[in-house]
């Protein structure tokens, strides 16, 4: 009886191992990342702007979206509009408010599979010392070795819509939209094995 115990403890401690032995941690690769965001501009067109300086992780599964997770740090001074008079005021106390706030975070609490290639990322978004929920839509495009770096890389596509208002960024509205649509391409170098 007691060997018979043991040995399914043992099956089953071998069986959680089993299930996260595929998880890897990777580290984002900063040329072929991209954070972008768009928002109406006065009703004429989407201003398109990006965040340059960024850093981050995530653990990924291909085979356990769930046992995903990721952690991003946004350099807000590093916001770019294509023009610099632009660039200023977005950096001033009217939006990211760089000097007081110089950073925005995203640290991710749930990862719900949706199929074998697209998944829904919970998680807590903080800017401008305002933390609120977020969910992105996530598309699983690709891991495997890279032709060129030779090193193991997983890439994704998401998306998600928030309200700049909820964070205190007020300015400008409702001529200036109050939802901004993110988007984000991302690649990672896997860092363990």
């Amino acid at each position: 009886m007691i060997d018979t115990a043991k040995r399914l403890i043992f099956l089953l401690s071998f069986s959680v191992i089993c299930n996260t032995a595929f998880a890897a941690n990777y580290q984002l690769e900063p040329v072929h990342t991209q954070i972008l965001f768009f928002c109406d501009h006065l009703g004429f067109s989407k201003s398109q702007g990006e965040f340059l300086n960024f850093e981050g992780t995530f653990s990924f599964d291909p085979d356990d979206f769930a046992a995903s997770n990721v952690k991003i740090s946004i350099d807000t001074a590093s916001i770019n509009m294509d023009n610099q008079k632009w660039n200023d005021h977005m950096k001033n106390q009217d939006f990211f408010n760089v000097e007081k706030f110089p950073t925005m975070t995203f640290i991710s609490t749930k990862v719900e599979p949706l199929s074998d290639k697209t998944m829904n990322v919970h998680g807590n978004l903080t800017m401008l010392n305002h933390t609120e929920t977020v969910v992105l839509n996530v598309t699983h495009n690709k891991s495997g070795k890279h032709p060129f770096s030779g090193k193991y890389t997983a890439g994704f596509s998401a998306t998600t819509q928030v309200k700049r208002s909820l964070f205190g960024m007020t300015y400008g509205l409702p001529a200036l939209g109050d939802d901004i649509e993110i988007r984000l391409e991302v690649e990672g170098q896997k860092i363990t094995q």
